[in-house]
């Protein structure tokens, strides 16, 4: 599939209007997926650029939204969250010109945008908005405290400060919330059915695994995937790697049989 991007506003949003990217194949189905999609960016990236991950999933026939979701009311806890939130209520609506009503409606984000995509399904759960189908985490960053084991080699990657400060700035308003740390979350059961994906190389590995469990505790439905070291996975959050990334056929590969397993929507 050839996946094209193209720039747009999001119109119908609670927030006001919301610029954002729109990665589809020319030829994806009318009630192909509608995947809302969090960048990565340590909670402090600034505009939009190019997505592998998003890409990534447009080639399997989804049709992906990536906002620019800090840019409304910026990037502190917990204003990220609430654009977050609005879109994916305008994206509820007969899903706001993307696919149609047969589409499925998921949440997803890698690194920083996982943490948003996480807290939005927790929202949704309490809101009892049903809409929600899915979610897809890669690499979330969700533990405040950094303290994993695999999180001390994120200095191979040149993260650790980033990630240092990145947290001090999205908590910076003085919450911590669990939908600012989901992993801190006490009550995870009823979420939508979730998509994990790290790598052994990962210094998120040991969040996202420990989040994945924490969901299956909940009796969340959850597949849970861990890709082989040296696929150049951390460059989807902006880790510095050496080797060619080689991770998109796996992953397309895992997000596929997670949305056959959903099923119509």
């Amino acid at each position: 599939m050839t996946v094209e991007m193209k720039q747009v506003v999001l119109e119908k949003v609670a927030i006001g209007q919301v610029s954002a990217q729109i990665y589809q194949d020319g030829e994806a189905a009318k009630c192909s997926p509608v995947l809302l999609y969090f960048h990565g960016g340590a909670f402090l990236r600034s505009g939009l650029e190019d997505c592998p991950l998003a890409r990534c999933f447009a080639a399997t026939g989804a049709i992906v939204v990536v906002p620019y979701y800090t840019a409304p009311l910026g990037g502190v806890f917990p204003h990220p969250l609430e654009v977050g939130f609005s879109i994916f209520c305008a994206l509820a609506k007969k899903r706001a010109g993307f696919g149609d009503r047969k589409s499925l409606l998921i949440v997803a984000g890698a690194e920083a945008g996982a943490n948003i995509a996480a807290a939005v399904a927790l929202k949704a759960r309490d809101q009892f908005a049903s809409e929600l189908d899915g979610q897809v985490l890669a690499s979330p960053l969700l533990d405040p405290f950094m303290g994993s084991a695999s999180f001390r080699n994120a200095d191979d990657i040149g993260m650790r400060r980033t990630w240092e400060a990145g947290w001090a700035h999205y908590l910076s308003g003085g919450i911590c919330h669990p939908y600012a740390a989901p992993s801190m979350c006490s009550r995870l059961g009823g979420v939508a059915p979730a998509l994990v994906l790290t790598s052994q190389d990962d210094p998120l590995r040991d969040e996202t695994a420990g989040y994945a469990k924490q969901l299956t505790d909940a009796g969340a439905c959850v597949q849970s995937h861990t890709l082989p070291a040296a696929t150049g996975w951390p460059s989807v959050y902006g880790g510095t790697v050496t080797d060619v990334p080689t991770w998109q056929e796996a992953v397309g590969r895992h997000f596929t049989n997670f949305i056959r397993d959903l099923g119509p929507s």
